[in-house]
């Protein structure tokens, strides 16, 4: 029985994960963005003009037989071969006004807050994985339990659903500043460059080793700072999560850069996060990946020297 429980909550828990993904997903293209969170449509497939439609002044051969002041029949006037192209048309306009709805939804806090805390499901539960496992093993070496296993992933997810809103409110606060745009990507090259090369030092710094060196081995917290039962459970998960939003802030604000919408920007953030918990090769990387940071940003400022 304990073993189907265990199963259970470790299947609800990634699927959870997956679930997150998919509305993720949902939510970029129904915007009409591709993987980069750039707008996938071509606005200008609204202007059909004569292409096609059989609208245009080019009337074809029949034009050319009628008689001066005479009218083309209806069922001439509109070819049947015309009505697909005005259907796919019409479609075409219509998903750009529902794209054009979604993305105007997103300059309001309730959305963006549900689209934030979907994001913080899909990119840190998986960084989580870790940390439950290490939980786990103490079920059988010490009191855990299963109920204390939901309180540490419940402790966890209310921290960053806190992250999840004050995010929310700083993309609302950058985008009536004109910072941002409304798909959340940085409105100068000085902007974006600086985040990164800002997000690249931090790895360089105490602040991040600490927090770093709590989420690396999350075991030494849980024998540091034991607390049997849900409630107990919760305080550890929510200690956990105050670090892990520490450690990984700046992923989350490279999202500025990248683009809100951009599940590129989400994959590669949530692999490097997911790579820094790992014990055997998280230590490893965290520098490394600010020296890349601070290359991109020092990139992304003097691109436009050498292409003016």
């Amino acid at each position: 029985m304990t073993h189907t429980v265990k199963s259970a909550l470790w299947l609800l828990f990634f699927s959870t994960i997956l679930m997150a993904w998919v509305a993720l997903y949902k939510m970029s293209t129904g915007m009409g963005l591709d993987l980069l969170g750039r707008p996938a449509m071509d606005m200008g497939a609204m202007d059909m003009g004569a292409m096609g439609t059989g609208m245009g002044p080019d009337m074809g051969p029949m034009a050319d037989e009628m008689p001066p002041g005479a009218e083309m029949p209806v069922e001439d006037a509109m070819p049947m071969a015309a009505l697909p192209a005005m259907e796919m048309a019409a479609a075409e306009t219509a998903a750009m006004e529902m794209a054009a709805a979604e993305m105007a939804s997103m300059t309001r806090f309730t959305p963006l807050f549900g689209m934030w805390s979907i994001m913080m499901a899909a990119m840190m539960l998986p960084t989580l994985v870790p940390t439950l496992t290490n939980y786990d093993r103490l079920i059988t070496s010490a009191n855990g339990s299963r109920v204390g296993w939901l309180g540490v992933l419940g402790g966890y997810c209310t921290i960053w659903i806190g992250v999840a809103a004050f995010f929310a409110g700083m993309q609302l606060l950058l985008l009536r500043l004109g910072i941002i745009d409304a798909m959340g990507i940085a409105q100068s090259a000085w902007i974006a460059g600086g985040l990164l090369i800002a997000v690249g030092a931090f790895q360089f710094t105490g602040a991040k080793e600490v927090c770093h060196g709590v989420c690396h081995a999350p075991m030494n917290y849980f024998l540091g700072y034991w607390r049997p039962g849900f409630l107990g459970g919760v305080r550890m998960g929510a200690g956990l999560g105050t670090y892990c939003a520490g450690c990984c802030w700046g992923f989350m604000a490279l999202g500025f850069v990248g683009g809100m919408m951009s599940l590129l920007w989400m994959g590669l953030a949530t692999l490097f996060m997911v790579l820094e918990k790992l014990p055997q090769v998280g230590h490893y990387i965290t520098r490394p990946l600010g020296v890349a940071l601070i290359a991109g940003g020092l990139g992304v400022l003097t691109y436009p020297f050498f292409v003016g």
